[in-house]
């Protein structure tokens, strides 16, 4: 939800563009009738007479709520947060009127009041634009609508008091939060920059159910200040944070790991003898010459066969009568 504050002179001008929108409907109103525009006016202009002297008379606030809150919001549940919403910004006592716009996508609502109330006291819009910003806020959180994660672009500098401790508070928690292992380191990182961290636990029990942060005489809940920085969120986020650094640390060791292999491996290649063709294999050498040889000795006896000489027969003769004489 978010709220924009608006002041001006002319009840008028304003009551007109908020009622005669196309599709604008009246919800509610308090101090005035609602029958007819001119007499909404009148009624408005009768009671900034009784402060004569204040200008700038016309309050308007601009209520917006997210499309995603759409099937959360009729009528009603509009009306109520209104007047939770007029009550927390110290709108009490005088005349106002509630109307809703159809002209944008997302539900919204005008509420036009009186800043001279009914016993004719000024209703001042010192520091309203902050409080806007912190009711707006806390209503949102209560009634579980939709946070636009936006919180880091809120101009810090413009920011006073309690909104200026909330944001400070919400800037040191979510950075001290990437930085430590669990909820006790966290409390003693804040304690350095003067914020004290305070532990709500169950009853009879070391369970802790909550968890807020004060600095200076600002005390808040952590979902007060942003609802991730409830215990719950708080502690998975510092959890999932955790987790995910062990994890790039045994990526990176796994892969110093395997590159030292790869390298040692390389040098290991390096120093072994490479070859380009396989080792002959000697046992079909040795095959080989030895069937080459038999046919060798054969072809030699084939043709010492052939050799018929006078002399060739004459020593075979002899041989063979050497060895029937041997035989006998």
């Amino acid at each position: 939800m978010i709220g924009k504050v608006i002041t001006g002179r002319s009840f008028g001008g304003c009551i007109r563009y908020v009622v005669q929108k196309n599709d604008a409907t009246v919800l509610d109103a308090a101090g005035v009738r609602m029958q007819e525009v001119n007499q909404i006016i009148n009624d408005f202009n009768l009671q900034r007479k009784y402060n004569p002297n204040l200008g700038k008379a016309v309050g308007h606030i601009a209520l917006s709520w997210s499309v995603n809150d759409a099937a959360k919001l009729n009528d009603e549940v509009m009306v109520n947060i209104a007047k939770e919403y007029l009550q927390r910004m110290k709108i009490q006592d005088t005349q106002y009127l509630i109307v809703k716009h159809r002209d944008k996508d997302h539900p919204h609502i005008h509420i036009v009041y009186n800043r001279v109330s009914n016993n004719g006291k000024t209703i001042t819009d010192n520091f309203q634009k902050q409080r806007n910003v912190l009711v707006a806020k806390e209503l949102t959180l209560k009634h579980g609508l939709y946070m636009s994660p936006d919180k880091e672009r809120v101009n810090r500098q413009q920011l006073k008091g309690e909104d200026k401790i909330k944001y400070e508070l919400f800037d040191a928690i979510r950075a001290a939060s990437k930085k430590v292992k669990n909820i006790n380191e966290l409390k003693q990182v804040l304690a350095k920059q003067g914020i004290v961290t305070h532990l709500k636990y169950k009853s009879g029990t070391t369970e802790v159910q909550g968890i807020s942060f004060s600095k200076g005489d600002y005390k808040f809940k952590g979902s007060e200040i942003d609802r991730s920085l409830s215990y719950a969120k708080l502690s998975q986020a510092i959890e999932q944070q955790l987790a995910k650094l062990e994890k790039s640390l045994a990526d990176q060791l796994r892969e110093v790991m395997e590159n030292a292999k790869q390298e040692r491996e390389s040098q290991q290649t390096t120093e072994q003898v490479t070859y380009l063709k396989p080792e002959p294999e000697t046992h079909y050498l040795r095959q080989s010459l030895s069937v080459g040889a038999d046919l060798l000795g054969g072809l030699l006896g084939n043709i010492a066969d052939d050799d018929d000489s006078p002399e060739r027969k004459r020593r075979k003769k002899n041989e063979q009568q050497q060895s029937r004489g041997i035989s006998r």
